[in-house]
């Protein structure tokens, strides 16, 4: 389709009312497993295919809102149920997310066809990378919804996070789709999308080609520790509705606190007593799930001191996945891991730094989000709280520190399971840690730095819900945990010095 210089398509006008309503549809039906609960890989990268066209053959004053309105929907059935806000904040989430993700297609609709040759395929691509970046940076539910997610069991494809983070994968699903509609435009004639395609064809096998590689060149080869993972018993510590109430509102009485007070004990001494049958079974790593621990503040430290003394008697590495309740403070929840060492020290009381938004954010203690590691005959063990996962600038962290082993308590639920345990193992390849992820109501994974699976426990399908694992004890240092972002930025760099291409044209 040609245009000429500052003129609109001029198909767009005339686009038959069924036409539109078809290409509508074409968009919309890959477009629903493209990402989220009930992604489908082959999908994420047909349904752009289809949405670009869309924009194109429509003005922009139909088209771009046709999108928005295709992109919301899509988020509301691709994300339901993932997102723990009330139906109508979950509406107003998923128009937000909609806008966002509709600015890439506006870039390549003003820009693109005022750049001449295969270079205007690069303006959705670099459009996308930079709203996903800000997106990842800025919004409180991190990377939710980056296009990379979708491709989560092609570890030979996702090795290029090693470079670029999670922004090259995406990028490459929204190259294709431009490239697609680039060669569509050119009326498939090979003398004239040869080269562009042979560009296309270089970038992708090269990505396959050094995923390949690092998987069969690299592989961890470094001793292995064993990791044994709990969670807590089917035991409910707060025993109404009602007491939940006063809880929430600051009025629980003295009854409700003791009652809390002898279930949370009764929850704390399985997970103890549990946790000394796997030290004896020759584990030297021991954690617990997310808050799967209770205790009042004030008794806290003696829970502590019984950790204390069981990674003293037992030589391990105690991880005490804990909720303290701090009735005295405005945020009086903080959820954070407590790691033990065999000498009986106390490495570090780590808190969740990005609390889920919604009835966790507006009740949790936060710190200074400092990433904490230690140097053990294990390597150097670091940890990080379920949703801190989701935002790769805080991991950014243990690539720094070199760190070789990642524990990370959580707790999910149903309509997240297993997506969210697949979305950590993005942040192992990243960083080039070997991982293990407890999730309570959730499934359970240990990876090694490339995404191999090394276990997993399926929380609905197991009875004592321990998964022991054996990680290696070395990382690996990757080029993205030394540059960065770099990537992004020369998407960005690349983004704006085509716009402004396009507009002196």
């Amino acid at each position: 389709m040609v245009e000429t210089e500052g003129a609109e398509l001029t198909i767009a006008d005339q686009l038959p009312l069924k036409s539109t309503v078809w290409w509508s549809a074409l968009a919309l039906a890959p477009l629903l497993f493209a990402n989220g609960r009930s992604s489908v890989a082959v999908a994420a990268w047909l349904a752009p295919i289809f949405l670009l066209r869309l924009v194109r053959s429509l003005s922009p004053r139909l088209g771009l809102p046709l999108a928005w309105l295709l992109l919301t929907g899509a988020f509301l059935f691709q994300f339901r149920g993932m997102v723990p806000v009330p139906g109508f904040w979950y509406i107003v989430i998923a128009i937000a997310y909609g806008l966002v993700e509709t600015i890439p297609f506006a870039l390549d609709r003003f820009a693109a066809h005022r750049i001449s040759g295969f270079a205007s395929t690069l303006v959705l691509p670099c459009g996308w990378v930079l709203t996903e970046y800000l997106a990842a940076t800025f919004t409180p539910y991190g990377s939710w919804g980056a296009a990379a997610y979708s491709q989560h069991e092609n570890l030979t494809l996702l090795q290029i996070m090693s470079i670029t983070g999670l922004y090259g994968v995406s990028f490459l699903i929204a190259w294709f789709a431009a490239v697609c509609n680039w060669a569509w435009e050119n009326r498939f004639e090979w003398s004239g999308i040869r080269h562009g395609v042979a560009w296309m064809a270089a970038g992708t096998v090269a990505v396959c080609f050094y995923g390949g590689a690092r998987l069969g060149l690299t592989p961890p080869d470094a001793q292995t520790v064993r990791i044994a993972s709990l969670t807590k018993p089917d035991i409910e510590l707060i025993p109404s509705q009602e007491v939940a109430q006063r809880v929430m509102s600051g009025a629980t009485t003295a009854d409700d606190l003791e009652e809390i007070r002898r279930r949370g004990r009764a929850i704390n001494d399985d997970l103890m007593r549990r946790s000394d049958r796997e030290a004896l079974a020759g584990a030297r790593v021991v954690f617990w799930g997310e808050s799967n621990a209770f205790s009042i503040k004030e008794d806290e430290p003696l829970l502590i001191r019984h950790g204390i003394e069981l990674a003293r008697a037992r030589g391990i590495y105690l991880g005490m996945g804990l909720a303290t309740w701090n009735p005295e403070s405005s945020s009086p929840l903080e959820n954070k891991i407590v790691l033990i060492a065999p000498s009986g020290d106390v490495a570090w009381e780590s808190l969740k730094a990005n609390p889920v938004p919604g009835s966790e954010a507006a009740m949790s203690a936060r710190d200074d989000g400092r990433i904490r590691v230690i140097e053990t005959p294990y390597g150097r063990i670091s940890s990080a709280i379920c949703f801190d996962m989701d935002f790769p600038g805080l991991l950014k962290q243990a690539g720094r520190l070199h760190t070789d082993v990642m524990l990370v308590p959580s707790n999910d639920w149903r309509e997240i399971d297993p997506w969210h345990s697949e979305m950590a193992r993005f942040r192992s390849i990243e960083q080039g840690f070997n991982m293990v992820r407890h999730a309570s109501n959730g499934l359970s994974i240990a990876t090694d730095y490339q995404g191999r699976v090394l276990s997993r426990m399926d929380h609905f399908m197991t009875a004592d819900r321990v998964m022991i694992s054996e990680v290696p004890t070395r990382g690996i240092d990757t080029v993205y945990s030394r540059i960065g972002d770099v990537f992004s930025w020369l998407c960005i760099a690349t983004l704006l010095g085509l716009i402004v291409l396009s507009r002196r044209r």
